[in-house]
């Protein structure tokens, strides 16, 4: 039997074609902020994260390229080397200022930031003798793989409560109680694949209740929902310890940060290995990121419209029988059920001119592939229609459940 790894990769990936969960890239094209496939075909594009349309934003890509022009193309180090300059503190001052915390660190990705932030903070010792006092973590079973990977990196006991089950949550909570070590409580502020809410003031009093801290990845919320778009969490009064958030997604730029007290972001600038050991962001990051932070405040017009149009589509599937999982934000799922089936809508929605792409296992439960829409702002009035009666005419009603 051919063992090389040749081999056993091509029989993975057969396995995956047969079971319609191969996935493959394609390559899109950008024209005026417009998308189009590959051979130029116009798409209304209902699957990015550019929620607020300002990756395509003149004073944002402006900013991005006059740093640039100034500061040169890349960072010349990690940060604890030479990779912090004047500008990186700027932006990590105004981010604090935009969450209403103390400090910000910025790092490469959410996902470097989930995977290597709660590691470090599962790993805090108080002392030499510490081992003892091992620490708990509690995460919600819908939670991103982001932090699913730092939670089996943290190397922690982690309980994990069913999804926004606040009295599952009290119940393993209450089984820890008198027991030593830490408490760490992780949840989505807005769930990345469902688009459905975290109860953040409830969980920010059960976690009081019970001496553990939160930690809360915003990294569908920031820019879109709170106050002037500054997360959910900025409608909690300080109550959330530890907040991420991306920078690739309303905010229009690359990259993540984590924000809370002064002391938080001194430990991990001291103590996260995926801080200490990646390089800094590039100068035209940091401008694309500097000026979409000058943006944001302002632009409660488009998250009104936004949270509009979201809710005139989640309303169009309700009528034709699809399951939008509890969404109330800009991501809408329409439950399909099978790899295939969900393959077959998303073709028959592209044909016409809306990229609305299919989400499958392992990114969601066995049994729940399903059409993703992730709306923008951007989306005037003559396009949404279009969008809604082309859901309308090629998205057939949807089975009714049968027991």
């Amino acid at each position: 039997m051919d063992a090389s790894l040749d081999a056993l990769l091509k029989a993975r990936l057969a396995a995956l074609s047969e079971a319609k969960r191969l996935r493959r890239l394609r390559p899109w094209q950008w024209c005026h902020g417009t998308l189009h496939d590959v051979d130029g075909r116009a798409l209304i594009d209902a699957s990015s994260n550019d929620y607020l349309g300002l990756s395509q934003h003149p004073l944002v890509k402006a900013r991005a390229a006059g740093w640039a022009e100034r500061y040169g193309a890349g960072a010349p180090a990690s940060r604890l080397i030479t990779g912090t300059r004047d500008i990186t503190l700027a932006v990590e001052e105004k981010l604090a200022a935009f969450k209403h915390c103390e400090a910000a660190l910025l790092f490469s990705s959410g996902f470097q930031a989930n995977a290597t932030v709660i590691p470090a903070l599962a790993g805090l010792k108080v002392g030499a003798g510490d081992t003892a006092n091992a620490p708990a973590i509690f995460s919600d079973e819908l939670n991103h793989a982001s932090m699913v990977h730092g939670c089996r990196n943290a190397k922690a006991k982690t309980h994990v409560f069913r999804h926004r089950d606040l009295d599952h949550l009290d119940e393993l909570l209450r089984q820890q109680a008198g027991k030593p070590g830490r408490k760490l409580i992780l949840t989505e502020s807005v769930f990345s694949m469902d688009g459905d809410r975290a109860d953040l003031p409830a969980l920010v009093q059960l976690a009081e209740r019970h001496g553990a801290a939160l930690y809360v990845d915003e990294a569908h919320a920031t820019g879109v929902l709170g106050p002037q778009g500054r997360g959910l969490a900025a409608e909690c009064g300080g109550g959330v310890d530890v907040v991420m958030g991306t920078l690739g997604k309303a905010l229009g730029a690359f990259g993540a940060y984590i924000a809370g007290s002064r002391t938080l972001i001194d430990y991990l600038v001291n103590c996260c290995p995926g801080f200490i050991y990646t390089t800094a962001l590039p100068p035209a990051v940091l401008g694309a990121v500097d000026a979409a932070l000058d943006l944001v405040p302002g632009m409660d017009e488009d998250r009104r419209r936004l949270a509009d149009n979201a809710q005139r589509l989640r309303d169009l599937l309700a009528q034709r029988n699809y399951d939008t999982l509890g969404s109330s934000t800009q991501i809408v799922p329409a439950v399909i059920g099978s790899e295939e089936d969900a393959l077959a809508a998303a073709q028959r929605l592209e044909e016409v001119g809306v990229l609305a792409v299919a989400i499958r296992p392992p990114t969601v439960p066995t049994g729940t592939s399903r059409l993703r829409f992730a709306l923008g702002s951007t989306l005037d009035e003559v396009t949404m229609q279009r969008l809604l009666t082309t859901v309308a005419t090629h998205l057939p009603p949807h089975p009714p459940k049968t027991d």
